[in-house]
């Protein structure tokens, strides 16, 4: 059974650094693409950041470009998304996902994902 766990949520202030963790387990997942999304209050969830498992290039929705940076370790299966110069705008419940096949390229939607973590919640305080 698969499993996807985030963690590394919690409260910071406005310029601080958080690392989120992804846990996948339950299969191989080598060259599957792993994307993180964001959830904000009263907004839709979107694509945040993604990478490939072995992979060499990660993906960044426009605004996070040189804030964040994602990562993986895939003989752990884990992805990280190193977070910078957080601001409140950015507080929101971070996803971990998994599309569902391999040699899966980066997707934007959430439909193209299989597996989905519970999510971990990042607060931003000024």
């Amino acid at each position: 059974q698969v499993q996807v766990a985030e963690s590394g949520g919690g409260s910071v202030h406005a310029g601080d650094s958080l690392r989120l963790s992804c846990d996948a387990s339950g299969k191989s997942f080598s060259r599957y693409f792993m994307g993180w999304f964001r959830q904000g209050p009263g907004k839709e969830r979107e694509f945040v950041a993604g990478i490939q498992f072995g992979g060499t290039n990660p993906y960044y929705i426009d605004y996070v470009k040189g804030r964040f940076i994602v990562s993986e370790e895939s003989h752990k299966n884990t992805v990280y998304l190193q977070m910078n110069s957080l601001q409140s705008k950015l507080a929101a419940v971070y996803y971990c996902t998994i599309r569902g096949v391999t040699f899966s390229s980066i997707a934007l939607r959430i439909d193209d994902y299989a597996y989905w973590g519970q999510g971990t919640k990042v607060t931003v305080s000024s």
